[in-house]
């Protein structure tokens, strides 16, 4: 199976960094099955990018976490793995909180949103994908297999 990561810059070797922030699923590396949200990943600040492009093989030993939908244990997830909490998982899989989702996550964790109000703006969103690998272990099951360059658009 075939999986993208849009960034900056070609990734043959993909890592797991801490950032300021943690994302949906902790911190990791994020890939999708949409090359299309992968170009949006690539080109997000208006700029050229790459899409990087990985063969995937299932490990079956790993740890894995798959969120077929946006549920509320997914909801509880991505609310725990942004307050900072880490996971045991090597990989997790599942609907990603783009901006207009992770607005309304925010709204919900500080409070300013019912988790009813949250899942009454959330339905009408787009589906989205996201794997986020995050352990050594994980990322060895992707094999790079090439990059195309894209180009974002002024706004």
């Amino acid at each position: 199976m075939l999986l993208y990561h849009g960034s900056k810059e070609i990734v043959q070797f993909p890592e797991i960094r801490k950032a300021l922030y943690q994302k949906d699923f902790y911190f990791g590396f994020y890939c999708t099955n949409y090359i299309e949200q992968a170009e949006r990943w690539a080109t997000r600040f208006g700029k050229s990018g790459y899409i990087n492009i990985y063969e995937y093989t299932p490990d079956p030993s790993l740890r894995y976490l798959k969120f077929e939908d946006m549920t509320e244990e997914w909801l509880d997830f991505i609310v725990s793995c942004r307050l900072g909490n880490p996971h045991t998982y090597d990989m997790v899989e599942g609907p990603m909180a783009n901006d207009t989702i992770f607005n309304y996550v925010q709204n919900f964790v500080d409070g300013k949103i019912s988790r009813a109000a949250f899942w009454e703006l959330a339905k009408f969103s787009h589906p989205t994908h996201q794997v986020s690998f995050h352990t050594i272990s994980a990322l060895n099951t992707l094999i790079f297999k090439r990059s195309e360059e894209v180009y974002g658009r002024k706004k």
